[in-house]
């Protein structure tokens, strides 16, 4: 998209605010079916943005991305966080199962909202500035979304894709690979700096933002 710094927050702003806050809620209201409803006594369970902002995961950071992505004519590499949802593990029926079905809620929200999106952009073409600011944001919304999706998928703990695989893995392996979790963060960075998570990360990204927006005629 080649557009202003003023125009790629205007295009990018509502979905990557509603893809991280929303990717929260969806991880309180599958605990709260499965019985925990800690994230809905603290209002979680909700699609008010407001109730999941972290001002520095939710806003600085993405926001710091787009200028860093323009000023150095990257490819864009938008993410971020939400405040966490708190889930207490014991109060979960089945509490390995159903903490792999909380974690992947996460991802799982970030596909519907990104065929959401891509339904918007198919809609929206037309003539006129209105027509053309929906289907960027439309595409932004599939972008963002899959970004999201897939980065959270990766099987590093504390990421989602780390507690799905640790729900899967026998009690004993399942312990043994928990351990990494303090080290994930370190690890994210190491994928980073080193440009391997970008390799991984954006083909993916790439091809499956074109099938979901092929699946709407697109």
């Amino acid at each position: 998209m080649d557009l202003s710094l003023p125009q790629l927050i205007a295009v990018f702003a509502v979905p990557a605010i509603l893809a991280i806050t929303l990717h929260e809620a969806a991880h309180g209201y599958v605990a709260w079916l499965l019985g925990d409803p800690t994230a809905r006594l603290a209002g979680r369970v909700s699609a008010n943005p407001l109730k999941h902002i972290d001002p520095i995961g939710t806003i600085a950071v993405p926001g710091l991305l787009l200028l860093v992505s323009k000023l150095s004519g990257t490819g864009l590499a938008l993410f971020g966080w939400a405040k966490p949802v708190p889930v207490v593990y014991s109060n979960l029926r089945r509490p390995r199962r159903d903490m792999g079905l909380v974690a992947a809620a996460g991802p799982a929200s970030n596909i519907v909202m990104a065929l959401g999106w891509a339904l918007l952009a198919r809609l929206a073409v037309g003539e006129g500035d209105v027509a053309r600011f929906l289907v960027l944001t439309g595409i932004a919304g599939v972008q963002v979304n899959m970004i999201l999706a897939l980065l959270n998928l990766l099987p590093v703990p504390p990421l989602d894709g780390g507690r799905v695989v640790a729900s899967l893995l026998p009690p004993r392996l399942a312990a043994v690979y928990s351990r990494i979790e303090p080290y994930g963060l370190m690890i994210l960075v190491a994928l980073l700096v080193t440009g391997v998570l970008g390799r991984i990360l954006f083909p993916l990204v790439a091809w499956s933002s074109r099938a979901i927006l092929s699946l709407t005629g697109f």
